[in-house]
């Protein structure tokens, strides 16, 4: 949003505020859409997520805007109608890029619990993270992230064979041809390259957290799109020094946790600020060496061509390091590649602060078109609530 629109706030209620963004978000976002009243709808869906309370279903949002007459239309629109939701999705990143200047493209899988067995993608699953077996949807989503603020961009869903091989179930969800079986580490790849896919998007480097996915096969495909990435991997993930193993270490494959111990002696303390509204400063450590991807089946790593970082971060203290990146990003100064990694806690707080609020869990229905609709929206929904509370931030300190 440019400073002009963010002044004509000076003196305005913060709801009037928010409605202003909201009309500018939708105008860019919509333009695709062929009809009037679709675009009208879509811009009726993304207010009610903004001001529905509680559990944003089709039918409080079409009380909020219509009644019951707007609630047979809006189910139609998310569920039913033709418009494309990827047109919508690449205004939306290209709108973000000039308005927000990301850092980063930052990856973040979301679990989406569900009481039933009906709604699209939804399996039993473990759940690392959880630690427990779950009945639920998985996705991942691609943010546009910076220090201040974060915003997701497009979403792919995660389909298991329970989905894919069932003909009636997948026919029935209107699961498209196109649609195959993935790992969520493939998953999380092509929804980054479906969006870098858009030539007019920024080149920024990918930041992920991998602990719980196939962190060595995910590289390899990063690598090999010649992407820019920081990746955290696990304390056991096998890597290759750049330089002669460490005395005592007859192998050339090593774990990532006896690399970076065996450079503890190159740890230099870094400050950030932490993404609280306070936004407290904080000291850790940060100690990088050089290593590649060890190779992978019958594939060799490559002999030549640039290494790796691996990268031990964490506050000073006995269990130093608590955290392990990976980045083809050597050339940049390790206090840059640490502050780009915290860049997935500020996509954690928002997407609790803020994507969680507009509803992007709350889509009851079972189609595989309608869920897309539904989070394209509540992507919106979250950039119209992000925007606002920033221009609200700016009105303050300016008044």
């Amino acid at each position: 949003m440019s400073t002009s629109v963010v002044y004509e706030f000076v003196g305005r209620g913060r709801a009037e505020a928010q409605e202003h963004v909201l009309r500018d978000v939708c105008s860019a976002l919509f333009a695709s859409l062929p009809r009037s009243d679709q675009r009208r709808r879509g811009t009726q869906y993304v207010r009610g997520l903004l001001a529905v309370e509680g559990r944003k279903s089709i039918r409080k949002i079409a009380a909020l805007v219509g009644g019951p007459a707007a609630e047979q239309s809006l189910h139609h629109f998310i569920s039913s109608s033709t418009w494309d939701w990827v047109p919508v999705r690449r205004a939306l990143a290209r709108y973000l890029a000039g308005t927000a200047a990301p850092q980063a493209w930052a990856v973040r899988p979301i679990v989406i619990p569900k009481a039933g067995e009906h709604s699209v993608g939804v399996d039993r699953r473990f759940v690392p993270d959880l630690g427990q077996v779950l009945n639920a949807q998985r996705a991942v989503g691609i943010w546009a992230a910076a220090e201040e603020l974060s915003f997701p961009v497009t979403w792919r869903l995660h389909l298991g064979r329970s989905w894919l091989d069932d003909v009636p179930r997948r026919s029935q969800a209107a699961i498209p041809d196109s649609a195959g079986a993935e790992t969520l580490s493939d998953c999380a790849v092509e929804a980054f390259l479906e969006l870098i896919a858009d030539r007019e998007l920024p080149r920024r480097p990918v930041v992920m957290d991998a602990q719980e996915l196939d962190a060595a096969a995910l590289l390899w495909r990063l690598r090999a799109t010649g992407v820019p990435f920081l990746v955290r991997v696990g304390s056991a993930l096998p890597l290759t020094p750049a330089e002669a193993p460490p005395a005592g270490h007859g192998s050339d494959l090593m774990p990532a946790h006896q690399l970076v111990g065996a450079a503890r002696e190159l740890r230099r303390p870094v400050l950030w600020s932490d993404h609280t509204t306070q936004r407290r400063l904080r000291s850790h450590l940060v100690a990088a060496t050089p290593v590649r991807l060890p190779s992978r089946g019958r594939i060799a790593a490559p002999a030549t061509g640039p290494d790796l970082l691996l990268l031990g971060t964490g506050p000073c203290g006995p269990h130093w390091p608590t955290e392990f990146w990976l980045t083809d990003l050597a050339a940049v100064p390790l206090p840059s590649l640490f502050r780009l990694s915290r860049l997935i806690g500020r996509v954690d707080r928002d997407f609790g602060a803020i994507t969680e609020q507009v509803g992007i869990r709350d889509f009851a229905g079972r189609s595989y078109n309608g869920w897309h609709r539904h989070v394209t929206l509540a992507s919106a929904a979250h950039a119209v609530a992000a925007l606002s509370d920033r221009a609200d931030a700016r009105m303050r300190s300016a008044s």
